[in-house]
């Protein structure tokens, strides 16, 4: 890794004060996490080393934006599945994932010559993406769009 991790913390934080939001109030319970909101979009934010078979941190570390839409619907799922698979394929710089029966726009990149301007395209994509498509999904599977459930 070119810096030091904290390197990147810094850099996220300086980001999160252009946004109005305080770094302090955004930090999560680990080094390296924070939660914020974009929108009507919950974000979470993590920026971590990897490590190796023996445990040891490797030379290189991750930025991962990501943003619960909904639950992955009981019935349909099939269908939600495909959907999100087929909206995929127009979305920029992000993907749909499904985690533990739920439904995220994530983003992860390398933390190698991440700069500011990367870390906003990157937060404003996952925050207005969330944004756009949860009342969309809530909607078609759930039949209600106010965020009440799901």
């Amino acid at each position: 890794m070119e810096h030091p991790i904290e390197h990147y913390y810094k850099l996220f934080e300086e980001v999160l004060t252009e946004y109005k939001v305080d770094p302090a109030a955004a930090r999560g319970k680990q080094p390296g996490q924070w939660n914020l909101v974009l929108g009507s979009a919950s974000v979470w934010v993590d920026i971590f080393q990897s490590k190796d078979a023996q445990g040891n941190l490797a030379n290189y570390g991750y930025l991962q934006v990501m943003a619960p839409v909904c639950d992955v619907p009981v019935n349909n799922q099939h269908l939600f599945t495909k959907e999100l698979l087929e909206i995929n394929h127009g979305l920029y710089g992000v993907a749909f994932t499904i985690f533990k029966e739920r439904a995220y726009i994530k983003a992860i990149r390398e933390l190698q010559g991440l700069d500011k301007s990367e870390i906003k395209s990157t937060l404003d994509r996952v925050g207005f993406y969330a944004d756009d498509f949860d009342d969309k999904l809530k909607a078609r599977y759930f039949g209600f769009a106010d965020g009440s459930r799901g």
